[in-house]
């Protein structure tokens, strides 16, 4: 799934559409070597954006905006952001939609259209965060570009702390690329759970969506989830049960665009368990890493499903500090197709950092599967949940922003080999010196690392992971802010952070294209 916008200078650009269909990354049939090799470089556009943060009263949200120093990037630049709603800077309408649902009434909450006035931050030069905040319900979704050095690797995190009511907590984003395809394991429409979808359109024409309601019995009629409309640089939030009138404790949401491209994200609050937001999940695949268990969580539900026309049969393993484990009792999972299935772990971590590993059990074909945890801290009435979606590796280079010097957990799992991995932390948003360590993840493992802070740190700070040699590798960042006795968390998975791009190289003389 290509959550970013990308775009490279215009030879470049050219180069890989002369170039686009040959295979030059492996042998030749032959067994000859390719003509060509892959070029990493920096891109020099990027998008992102952010869904509405909170309907609440009580909300406390804050931005952390943050772009690493990236070797070959172009110069000068910017990074900029505006409400959705709000005319772009470039002349494009911005114009709000209806309501995202075309002439199917009101099926959730006011979203775009609201103006921001002053950005709610100013990015500021690669290596330095930037932050800003806001209060209360009315915020809006924003929109996202920058190109030039502030375009490789752009990362902005999105924090809201509620402090009382449905979904109190700490629910926490990593605003993301606008796309045209996406899958939540782990919604619901149970009675307690408050489900928005939120969809948000950076482009200047309408995109045209549709919601699919996958439960433990297949799929859900669901009639006004069909043709929503997103109006130009509108973002809307539909609420689940305005769908259908199932209620359902483990639901997958499938998000797909039959015109443009939207950001999706759900904001998933509970009434008595808090919230937070879930992630897309990682695109459908047989074999899938769940990251950063809290040692500490109480309770741990795995939702699983299938898009296929095949049952899937899945093997379900612990990445433990000390190695990769079965859980008793929960050896494996049956996931049949088009259903969702959910399996209780209960406190599967046991005091100890923790990953979870699905591959195929046995001689048990290899199907495509989405899925996710919900993840439980507290008891009682002092529970809290956040979510970890199926994850991508970290790839080339990962960011984290919105990080603070005791409220930040890095998990870090390596459970195909061996990992060596640079953690570098920014400096502060207000001042401090970067940071870095280098830390090996034994195969088989996941370990919650002592991640570097940035020496005199002063405000929040960026974390960046490289990997230097071995396996992949997967992480997670767990934040954690303390309103009651039990401390509220949210968790960001750390996929790739999209700042370069392969661009195959050729020796064709390219002179015609400058005729």
């Amino acid at each position: 799934m290509n959550r970013t916008t990308l775009s490279l200078i215009a030879g470049t650009a050219a180069l890989a559409a002369v170039t686009a269909f040959a295979a030059v990354d492996s042998p030749s049939a032959s067994g000859a070597a390719a003509a060509g090799t892959a070029a990493r470089l920096p891109v020099e556009r990027t998008s992102l954006v952010c869904p509405a943060p909170s309907t609440s009263d009580l909300a406390e949200t804050t931005y952390t905006s943050f772009t690493p120093v990236t070797k070959g990037a172009a110069r000068g630049g910017a990074a900029r952001l505006r409400a959705a709603g709000e005319q772009s800077a470039d002349g494009g309408s911005g114009k709000d939609g209806k309501d995202g649902k075309g002439d199917k009434g009101d099926t959730g909450e006011k979203g775009g259209g609201k103006k921001a006035g002053q950005p709610v931050l100013t990015p500021k030069a690669p290596g330095t965060p930037a932050t800003g905040d806001t209060s209360g319900g009315d915020a809006p979704a924003l929109l996202g570009t920058a190109d030039g050095a502030f375009a490789p690797g752009w990362t902005l995190q999105e924090t809201t702390e509620v402090a009382a009511g449905t979904g109190r907590g700490l629910l926490g984003v990593t605003c993301a690329g606008a796309d045209t395809e996406f899958w939540f394991p782990g919604a619901s429409t149970a009675a307690g759970r408050t489900d928005y979808v939120h969809l948000t359109n950076p482009d200047d024409s309408a995109a045209v969506v549709d919601i699919e309601l996958y439960g433990k019995d297949g799929a859900i009629k669901a009639p006004l989830g069909e043709n929503l409309t997103v109006g130009p640089g509108a973002s809307d939030a539909v609420l689940l049960p305005t769908l259908t009138g199932e209620r359902q404790t483990d639901l997958t949401v499938h998000v797909s665009v039959r015109s443009g491209r939207v950001g999706a994200a759900v904001r998933a609050l509970d009434d008595k368990a808090g919230g937070d937001w879930l992630a897309p999940a990682a695109d459908p695949a047989a074999d899938l890493v769940l990251p950063g268990i809290p040692k500490d969580a109480t309770d741990v539900r795995l939702i699983a499903f299938t898009p296929g026309d095949d049952d899937a049969d899945l093997k379900i393993r612990l990445a433990s500090p000390d190695g990769l484990i079965t859980p008793a009792g929960h050896e494996s999972a049956h996931v049949k197709s088009g259903m969702t299935a959910a399996v209780d772990l209960g406190d599967v971590t046991r005091g100890e950092a923790g990953s979870l590993v699905l591959t195929p059990t046995g001689q048990a074909e290899a199907v495509p599967v989405v899925a996710a945890l919900q993840v439980v801290r507290g008891k009682g009435d002092q529970r809290e949940t956040a979510f970890i979606p199926a994850t991508a590796a970290v790839g080339t280079r990962a960011t984290s922003a919105g990080n603070s010097a005791k409220g930040t957990t890095l998990a870090l799992a390596a459970p195909e080999g061996t990992a060596t991995v640079k953690v570098t932390a920014s400096a502060g948003s207000e001042g401090g010196t970067p940071a870095a360590k280098t830390y090996t993840i034994k195969s088989g493992t996941t370990q919650n690392v002592d991640a570097p802070v940035p020496t005199g740190l002063k405000g929040t700070y960026a974390l960046t992971l490289e990997p230097v040699s071995g396996g992949p590798l997967y992480a997670s960042r767990t934040l954690g802010a303390t309103t009651r006795s039990t401390p509220a968390f949210t968790i960001q998975t750390l996929p790739t952070d999209h700042g370069l791009v392969s661009v195959p190289e050729t020796e064709e003389d390219l002179s015609i294209l400058q005729k």
